[in-house]
């Protein structure tokens, strides 16, 4: 999201998380009223036709707050396409245990308890004329703007043109869908009645506005709910730019997520009845737009960003039991822009120049929507638009993007500047990751996503408490000396929004099942705790991944016939299996295979404990484009140079490698995964620290040396760039001190055939490697 308006100024600022669910006892809110859903359907169904040219809706009372299914609020499961053979566990199934991510997700859950519900719903009581409650609204982009009053109009009352006050202001609402989100997830997390309740009075609040909107007979529908007019809508329809409109679909897409959340995590109805609403709404609006229209509205830079509003309606589709359900699925599709949609589907990447995530979330509803009406178009273009991100777009931390915008295809150093990887970028393509392998186990989608949730997602929440702010960044910057963009936390902001959302559900990827709950995946080593009801077992995941290498899985209780299946990272050098203390699989004997998911299918028992070995290698990752920019990287954590310095730091590696091909020479890990390499220090990106750093350095390998012994030679290179060392250590691991002698002299060879090197100094090299002391030293932790 373009941040030109209010940028974040800069400042200084129990119940653990996934403790199991409580029992909620019974309240005014679960008390069924008489006729309730009866009165929410025909009250957001009956819009009067033709409302679009000024016709008033339909008179539509406040809904009666309605039950929750059984009088309690339990967790909403949505229907699954059959092409899914992979599925999510529930929400509330699984509870984090003591890891990396646990300060982020009690951060999040305090600012959920102690923020006031009163003042996320002033931008949408002031629109429906309501008292505020002497709230003042969040701040940043979630503001009142300067014309709230003025900016009421329907789509009647306005004419192209008529706002001159610019765009200040007019996404406000965004927030607020984030912020229920949020408060939902923090729930299902906890079981903690008093979020329920902030629940529960954000849907009353609502619900309170939609009536007053519907009452004034101005909008085209009494399911219309906004912080605003309707007049965004229909300027968009009327090709607006931005800074006349801001993003009108982008903010019905947050609170539509939002309101869905709130069934989804506490089994709200009235928050289903009002996602209705909105879903009849949307349909009814942008049914009556042209395929020509409606293509050319998406194509409109920021104004026409539309956030997953076809994500939201596909979910919304998936949880309906109206009678017209099926238009919601149909509104998901009036949301394509087909021109990308066809590109993407025919492997053209025309991404270059486009603004990142005004397109990313669209693709996990192309997603949703090739799975349920099974046009694989929509299936090709999202699994193509991947791989055009995916490595070619994709820095260190999995992020993506400068100043908000792509660069041309396989340009990582090229595109490094001074605002690169917007945080709401890295929240969305976690969700293209995810919704793919639901399809399609491709580990390199998991693979993926621990990159991106663990250093990125993570690393960009502040390790700093707070009652107001989120404490989330909008940029992680990734070039030299670069501070990842904090200011207040981005109160307000698109990456402050999802930035909400994000620690409370760290846990939803861990495990997957399958869809005929045959087999377990295993897709992150984070401790935690799988409650799989409807096999009866409780799996425990403990470890200090990935500050350690040692994972266990417990079986705590149940039994029976399973498949785990186990991911082998693609990184890893190591990876050993082990049931009860006896090894079924490993990479050295090649029973496990990095890149792929490991089986180990068997009957299990309660008290059995699967033991796995991750090497954390210290590697060096090069980027795309230029050979001799490189992160460092340990096991799944990128790491970033401690340094102010604002041009590459110059870092000499081979020197420092083992026969395996990690570093090892002269390297230090400390207990919280910070790295020392010689005088250099590191630390891990996911450590939520406002401090200047370096995520890539520059190699700068100007003399041959074997592990502390130097030849005396220059290191020389051929044409391309490729050094003589790159050449011998592309073929690392070496099984012993031979193998590697026997490296450097076929290809010292080789250089000297090609007189690229001299004999004399193919001799001191020989000599020099010989002498090496290749007895690998042990990483010191």
């Amino acid at each position: 999201m373009e941040q030109h308006h209010h940028p974040s100024a800069p400042s200084s600022e129990t119940r653990p998380p996934g403790a199991a669910l409580a029992q909620r006892p019974f309240s005014r809110r679960t008390v069924l009223r008489a006729g309730a859903l009866a009165t929410a359907a025909v009250g957001l169904a009956g819009a009067v036709p033709g409302a679009f040219g000024g016709a008033r809706p339909a008179a539509a009372a406040a809904l009666p707050r309605l039950s929750r299914d059984a009088a309690t609020a339990a967790e909403h499961v949505p229907a699954y396409p059959a092409s899914w053979t992979v599925r999510p566990f529930n929400l509330t199934e699984v509870s984090l245990g003591e890891s990396v991510f646990t300060r982020a997700q009690q951060q999040m859950v305090d600012l959920a308890r102690a923020y006031p519900v009163d003042r996320v719903l002033v931008v949408f009581r002031r629109n429906a004329n309501l008292d505020v409650r002497g709230a003042s609204a969040p701040g940043g982009w979630e503001e009142l703007g300067p014309a709230p009053d003025e900016q009421r109009w329907g789509p009647a009352e306005y004419v192209r043109g008529q706002n001159t006050r610019g765009a200040g202001g007019l996404l406000r609402g965004h927030y607020g869908g984030h912020f229920l989100s949020m408060l939902a997830m923090a729930y299902a997390t906890t079981g903690d009645q008093a979020i329920l309740d902030k629940v529960d009075d954000f849907v009353d609040g609502l619900e309170e506005c939609r009536a007053a909107l519907a009452a004034t007979g101005k909008y085209s529908h009494p399911g219309f709910l906004a912080a605003y007019g309707e007049w965004q809508f229909s300027a968009l329809e009327a090709y607006a730019p931005y800074g006349e409109i801001w993003a009108p679909w982008y903010t019905c897409h947050k609170i539509l997520a939002g309101l869905i959340d709130a069934y989804r995590y506490t089994g709200s109805a009235l928050a289903l009845q009002l996602a209705e609403g909105l879903g009849r709404w949307t349909h009814a609006r942008l049914s009556a737009c042209t395929p020509e229209q409606l293509e050319r509205m998406w194509g409109i830079y920021i104004g026409g960003e539309a956030g997953g509003m076809n994500d939201a309606l596909v979910d919304l589709y998936t949880l309906s039991a109206a009678a017209d359900r099926d238009d919601f699925l149909a509104a998901a599709a009036l949301f394509d822009l087909r021109s990308l949609v066809t590109a993407c589907a025919q492997d053209r990447d025309t991404l270059n120049g486009k603004h990142a995530n005004m397109h990313i979330p669209t693709f996990v509803g192309y997603a949703k929507l090739g799975a349920w009406t099974g046009d694989a178009t929509y299936t090709a273009a999202t699994r193509n638009f991947f791989g055009m991100i995916v490595p070619g777009r994709m820095y260190a931390h999995g992020g993506t993007g400068e100043g908000e915008m792509w660069g041309p295809a396989n340009t990582v150093a090229g595109d490094i500047g001074p605002r690169n990887a917007e945080s709401c970028a890295a929240y969305n393509m976690l969700k293209v990751a995810r919704t793919l392998f639901f399809e399609q186990q491709d580990p390199a989608y998991m693979d993926y996503y621990e990159r991106t949730v663990l250093n990125h997602i993570l690393g960009g929440k502040r390790d700093q408490a707070s009652t107001t702010s989120p404490q989330n960044l909008y940029m992680f910057p990734v070039g030299p000396g670069a501070r990842k963009e904090y200011g207040n936390g981005n109160i307000g902001t698109c990456c402050g929004g999802t930035g909400l959302e994000s620690p409370v559900k760290y846990q939803d990827s861990i495990w997957f099942r399958s869809a005929d709950d045959s087999a377990l995946w295993v897709n992150l080593y984070v401790p935690s705790e799988l409650r799989w009801t409807s096999r009866g077992l409780r799996i425990v995941q403990e470890g200090d991944y990935p500050n350690d290498e040692t994972v266990t899985l417990r079986i705590a209780e149940g039994a029976g016939e399973l498949d785990l299946r186990l991911r082998v990272p693609a990184w890893a050098t190591s990876f050993v299996v082990a049931v009860n203390g006896a090894t079924v699989a490993s990479t050295a004997a090649g029973t496990a295979t990095p890149g792929t998911y490991l089986s180990v299918d068997r009957t299990w028992a309660a008290g059995d404990q699967v033991t796995i070995t991750l090497a954390l290698p210290l590697r060096a990752e090069p980027t795309i484009d230029r050979p001799d920019i490189q992160s460092l990287q340990r096991g799944p954590v990128v790491l970033s140079a401690l340094s102010s310095s604002t041009k590459y730091l110059q870092v000499s590696l081979y020197d420092r490698m083992g026969l395996d091909g990690s570093l090892s020479r002269g390297v230090d890990v400390d207990e919280q995964g910070y790295v020392t390499i010689g005088t250099q220090r590191f630390e891990p990106a996911f450590s939520g620290q406002d401090v200047a750093y370096h995520m890539y350095v520059q190699r700068s390998e100007k003399r041959i040396t074997f592990a502390g012994v130097d030849s005396g030679a220059a290191n020389p290179t051929r044409p391309d760039g490729t050094s003589f060392l790159d050449e011998v250590w592309s073929a690392a691991p070496f099984a012993d001190r031979q193998e590697l002698l026997e490296r450097v002299q076929t290809t010292s060879a080789a250089w000297v055939a090609e007189r690229l090197m001299s004999a004399r100094d193919r001799q001191k090299v020989l000599v020099a490697v010989a002498r090496a002391p290749f007895t690998r030293p042990a990483v010191t932790r």
